[in-house]
């Protein structure tokens, strides 16, 4: 028998000899809908600093863009196991695309206020939250093992892509042609993403037994699937912390160039066209890497931390006139940032059973999802009570700590030592059922 013919998929079943194909229409889609998507964000963004200049204002929004999908995605879990987990991504996806075009519209006849745009921040977040379990839940469907890591990575990697030109695009746009064309570009990207996902054959496994459960028991379920291996909780634990420390950077980012260093729109584009191309290397160092058995993932996302920590403290230090350093600092920055979440991803789906996958991973955002809003209401304020930059070396130095205590508990390097194969296999197929559409 052929290497070809006897492909598996990481979660040890059959894979089709153009697996490779399939997933590649997926993220065509899911490319497009990012650049479009991350225009969109970014004019939002950037109106409300024009208009308020405010950190509260962005810290706000950012809470807004985070909450829902935090307090969501467990049941966004619950849902990816109940139900055909490629049907959930494309009513999802359509569903923030319609919203897009309607508000789009209200711009357009000069209805653009915070709150409206609030809708739009917090729909895209609610999509999300039922979106991104599916997704991560077929994954392990839909590669080999020893790619796992990289498809995982790929999603960061298309957004920092996305990040480097979508900003500029999306500030082009706002100015020349205004801003109702980025919501309804939005909109079209939208659309790819539902075209990518039709066009693909997924693989769904369903949890018969969370039928006869009710809602909570189906997420006990989820949490005793992720819970069963401690050092995974101390990490997720571990990074949780970190996100409600991080977070506030990215609401205050903007501000940080605009207020600071007396930057417009387009130096603060800039830095986000370099904090892409940082994640970018990052991750393409991460895909070449690979995270195969015996490669230390724990560790990786330690040193992260880190490096982080140390980036972020040192943009506090530098003067107005060294807005250059501030570029070259976020992009050391988000090379760091891109080993986070796809070893931490790979590593959950490895070690909890297929069928349990959506609401282990669905739990697993959701931590991280409420810890951003978390740290941007408390960093808002704080950034708004000692500036900007003294913000930047505060939270700086917590990043740094937590990136130096994260991997000395035992259990947690043990999960270094595991073996590559996961824990898939070890539920009777009688509790679960299998379609393909």
């Amino acid at each position: 028998m052929t290497e070809t013919t006897a492909l598996t998929s990481a979660a040890g079943r059959p894979l089709p000899k153009r697996w490779l194909a399939i997933i590649a229409t997926i993220w065509g889609g899911q490319a497009v809908s990012m650049i479009t998507s991350y225009a969109a964000g970014y004019a939002v963004v950037w109106y409300i600093t024009e208009t308020t200049g405010s950190a509260l204002m962005l810290a706000a929004a950012a809470i807004c863009a985070y909450l829902p999908q935090g307090l969501l995605s467990p049941f966004g879990g619950v849902i990816a196991d109940k139900h055909n987990r490629k049907t959930v991504m494309i009513v999802a996806d359509l569903g923030i695309g319609v919203v897009s075009l309607g508000l789009g519209f209200a711009i357009l006849f000069g209805q653009v206020s915070f709150a409206l745009l609030m809708i739009l921040v917090i729909v895209r977040s609610i999509g999300q939250a039922f979106h991104g379990p599916a997704m991560l839940a077929s994954m392990p469907l839909l590669v080999p093992e020893k790619h796992l890591l990289r498809i995982n990575t790929l999603d960061q990697l298309l957004m920092s892509v996305a990040s480097i030109g979508a900003p500029a695009f999306g500030i082009f746009l706002y100015t020349t042609l205004g801003f109702h064309s980025v919501l309804f570009l939005d909109f079209f990207g939208a659309i790819a993403a539902v075209a990518g996902l039709a066009l693909a054959k997924i693989p769904t496994v369903v949890d018969k037994t969370a039928f006869e459960q009710h809602v909570f028991a189906n997420l006990r379920d989820g949490w005793k699937a992720l819970s069963a291996n401690r050092g995974l909780v101390i990490l997720i634990a571990g990074i949780t912390i970190g996100m409600v420390t991080f977070a506030p950077l990215g609401a205050i980012f903007p501000l940080m160039t605009f207020d600071h260093f007396s930057g417009d729109g387009y130096m603060a584009s800039i830095v986000e066209a370099a904090f892409g191309v940082g994640m970018i290397a990052g991750s393409v160092l991460l895909m070449t890497w690979g995270g195969g058995k015996g490669q230390k993932m724990a560790r990786l996302i330690a040193i992260a931390a880190v490096v982080v920590g140390a980036t972020t403290a040192a943009c506090g230090f530098l003067s107005p006139d060294m807005f250059v350093g501030f570029v070259v600092l976020c992009s050391i920055m988000a090379i760091a940032c891109s080993w986070f979440n796809g070893p931490l991803i790979t590593l959950v789906q490895r070690l909890v059973p297929e069928e349990k996958a959506g609401r282990a991973l669905g739990l697993t955002t959701a931590a991280m999802g409420l810890a951003s809003p978390i740290g941007i209401a408390l960093g808002g304020m704080l950034a708004e009570a000692v500036g900007v930059a003294a913000f930047f070396v505060v939270d700086g130095l917590i990043c740094l700590v937590l990136g130096l205590v994260l991997y000395l508990p035992k259990s947690v390097r043990a999960l270094d030592h595991a073996p590559a194969e996961t824990a898939q296999g070890s539920e009777s197929p009688s509790g679960h059922k299998e379609s393909s559409k």
